[in-house]
């Protein structure tokens, strides 16, 4: 067939198809698309919420940011020009422990402003008022296993404001935790290999000890 080409190496190919190549690999004069597309970044496909913001993927809203929403937190961040402070609707000593400190407790486990700063900030404030002790130690079966879920969250800062939280409670209830910190010993000494924390959760360990007597 003379129809046929002779490539050097034997293999034929016939005309029709090496048109059909050459078209193939030969760039069209006009692209329709731009030759360097934006890379969507690797955050975005982590995070729904930059694609869909309302979308069905969206985290619902934490039951501490829903409970603050509607009021159910009596104290405000108040924006100072050097630090910010919580301003409280009612004096602290009226406000009842349950279920407020527990949801406090919760809220340390947020990682979003001003959550972070209200959770934080409102649990060490209301532990600092007359009769707190009182208040707190029958709350400590359900404070524990909150905290635990901070320390055992593995986002650093929420790791650090629940084991703020737990030498704060310590200070108040003193030995009354002891019987609860082997639920949350395990947590810590995980930490313990972490060099960011070995310092912070050594000067803890003493300080529970120095509240509620030997942490064995």
């Amino acid at each position: 067939g003379g129809n046929v080409l002779r490539m050097s190496s034997g293999i034929q190919i016939k005309p029709k198809t090496a048109v059909q190549k050459s078209k193939a690999s030969s760039p069209l004069p006009r692209s329709p698309e731009p030759a360097i597309k934006p890379q969507p970044k690797p955050s975005d496909k982590l995070n729904p919420k930059t694609i869909d913001p309302f979308g069905a993927h969206s985290r619902p809203t934490s039951a501490f940011a829903a409970i603050y929403a509607k009021g159910g937190i009596p104290c405000r961040l108040v924006h100072g020009s050097v630090k910010h402070r919580l301003q409280w609707e009612c004096l602290p000593e009226t406000v009842p422990f349950d279920p407020l400190l527990v949801t406090l407790a919760e809220g340390l486990r947020e990682t979003k402003h001003p959550y972070t700063f209200v959770s934080k900030e409102g649990f060490k404030e209301l532990l600092t008022v007359e009769g707190a002790a009182e208040k707190a130690i029958p709350l400590l079966p359900r404070l524990v296993p909150v905290l635990k879920a901070a320390l055992a969250h593995s986002d650093d800062e929420v790791f650090g404001r629940g084991l703020d939280a737990l030498v704060q409670l310590s200070a108040v209830v003193g030995p009354s935790l002891n019987d609860h910190l082997k639920h949350l010993l395990t947590n810590l000494s995980r930490r313990l290999m972490d060099k960011k924390f070995r310092e912070k959760i050594t000067v803890a360990l003493q300080k529970l000890e120095q509240y509620g007597g030997k942490v064995s």
